[in-house]
């Protein structure tokens, strides 16, 4: 029972006292016992998602393993926490990715390595705390709070013109917030109190709707990121390390997804339905404009980050696509299943991009001038068969391919669209044919004819920490391409809630 009241914490807590004690490590003369304190603090912290998951009661939708303390008296606001479906399989992607960043980091950094690992241990426990929190406040606290460590991510341990990629980072995620504490700051005042779930269900005209979903969605648009923008995330990407740029392509981006289930849709459901064409054109735009923008691309993450927000906008169209759905042909099944394949696109993004992003750094670790430049490439399979055969399974989970997790969301979307309008299903589609051309164009110039030149003839195949992190990723894009059930199942019942409080037609 004690573990049970305060996992959530825990959770939270730990790895950010992990970090702390990481950094009394001392310097780099003791950088193997900062790497194997961070390693530890991970899967500790991931082994502690096993009695949060069996513990979960998937057959309601309320939040559980709450803790509720009173914060600051004056306002009402309370260190306040609990998880439903949705932040639950979040929660245990983001202990599962904070894994693979630390371990892939033990390999990778050579430089101010406690420094690295205290950062992405903060950054876990902050992006838990977004989950999780139930509180207004505490949420921006820990939305702004996760911020702070990734733009130290980007300005340390980044490339050549990680300063201008930091603070651009930061500006745009930073100031797109700033509307969305105004706008929780009116919502205080309509109920007294910052606990969200009391802002479900108001009685609030249009108009403040609508400033409402615009005061949210410069937030959580930007943190997605919907197109026009967007253009922070590609020089994020490219000049952030891979531990950033995995976080970047598995977590934050699912921020802003989140942000507008648990805001956008249950607060502000009038607007949300007023405006769903809005939110349609701008996901079908990301979806087709910036798969035809990764198609011309020359450097290898610059193509997967903006592979990253064409799949995301498959996100924000089956969140917002269920309003058409309801307006077509009132079938809630479709509806369900178009917010359902939202979310699960969210999980299975995270395992073929990410994959993608740690194979494409560890290249360019092993070129001698860290080049990410697809024409510096060729004939990589001959000198790297093991980590070659990886990165097509990978890869292939991004095209889309059936039985791998890349399908499972997208094909839920597209069928769902299909059911209501045929030309959004149609243009939807078209990115199945948009990312097996700039992806496997790109595989196919890496990886494959002869050996490009001395430097990639010198290049090994990969450790036995990179392929622990491979397998891991392998068994999440078969596990979730194949049976995708278990994620399912725990998303049933907060999916059902979600869409009744989101639809003002029921």
């Amino acid at each position: 029972m004690v573990l049970q009241s305060s996992l959530l914490s825990m959770l939270i807590w730990l790895p950010v006292l992990g970090a702390m004690t990481v950094l009394f490590t001392g310097g780099e003369k003791n950088a193997n016992v900062a790497r194997v304190i961070a390693a530890s603090v991970s899967i500790v912290s991931l082994l502690l998602c096993i009695p949060l998951y069996l513990g979960f009661d998937s057959s309601t939708y309320a939040m559980q393993f709450k803790e509720d303390h009173l914060w600051i008296r004056a306002y009402a606001i309370h260190y306040a926490l609990g998880v439903d479906g949705i932040s639950l399989a979040m929660i245990i992607l983001t202990n599962f990715t904070g894994l693979l960043v630390i371990l892939a980091g033990c390999h990778a950094i050579k430089v101010r390595v406690s420094q690295y690992m205290a950062t992405f241990l903060v950054m876990q426990g902050m992006t838990i705390g977004v989950f999780a929190a139930t509180d207004a406040i505490l949420f921006y606290v820990f939305w702004e709070g996760m911020l702070i460590p990734m733009y130290l991510s980007i300005g340390m341990w980044g490339s050549a013109n990680r300063s201008y990629a930091s603070i651009k980072f930061f500006l745009y995620t930073f100031l797109g917030s700033i509307l969305m504490l105004v706008a929780l700051l009116y919502l205080y005042n309509q109920t007294g109190v910052f606990d969200i779930q009391k802002f479900y269900g108001l009685s609030l005209s249009l108009r403040v709707q609508e400033f409402l979903f615009f005061a949210f969605f410069l937030a959580f648009a930007v943190k997605v990121p919907m197109w026009p923008v967007h253009t922070w995330l590609p020089d994020a990407h490219t000049e952030a390390p891979s531990g950033g740029s995995v976080v970047l392509a598995a977590l934050m981006l699912k921020l802003g997804i989140y942000g507008f289930l648990r805001f956008s849709m249950p607060i502000a459901p009038l607007a949300c339905e007023e405006l769903a064409w809005f939110m349609i054109v701008l996901s079908l735009i990301a979806i087709v404009y910036i798969g035809l923008i990764a198609i011309v691309q020359t450097d290898m993450k610059k193509l997967i980050a903006y592979s990253s927000i064409a799949h995301m906008g498959f996100a924000t169209l089956g969140c917002f696509m269920v309003y058409d759905i309801i307006r077509h042909t009132t079938t809630y099944q479709d509806a369900y299943m178009s917010l359902e394949g939202a979310v699960v696109q969210m999980v299975a993004h995270a395992f073929g991009s990410g994959a993608m992003f740690l194979g494409v750094g560890m290249l360019a670790d092993r070129y001698y001038n860290h080049s990410r430049l697809i024409r510096d490439y060729g004939g990589i399979a001959n000198k790297m068969p093991v980590f070659a055969a990886f990165f097509m399974l990978f890869a292939m989970s991004n095209v889309g391919l059936p039985g791998t997790a890349g399908f499972v969301g997208e094909f839920m979307v597209i069928m769902s669209a299909f059911q209501s309008h045929f030309w959004v299903g149609v243009v939807a589609a078209s990115t199945l044919i948009l990312a097996a051309s700039y992806t496997l164009w790109m595989y196919k110039r890496i990886f494959f004819g002869p050996v490009a030149n001395d430097h990639v003839a010198a290049m090994q195949d990969i450790t036995w920490i990179e392929i622990t992190n491979y397998v891991l990723l392998a068994v999440g894009v078969f596990w979730l391409g194949l049976y995708p059930a278990p994620v399912l199942n725990v998303l049933h019942e907060t999916i059902g809630h979600l869409l009744l409080i989101s639809l003002p037609a029921i």
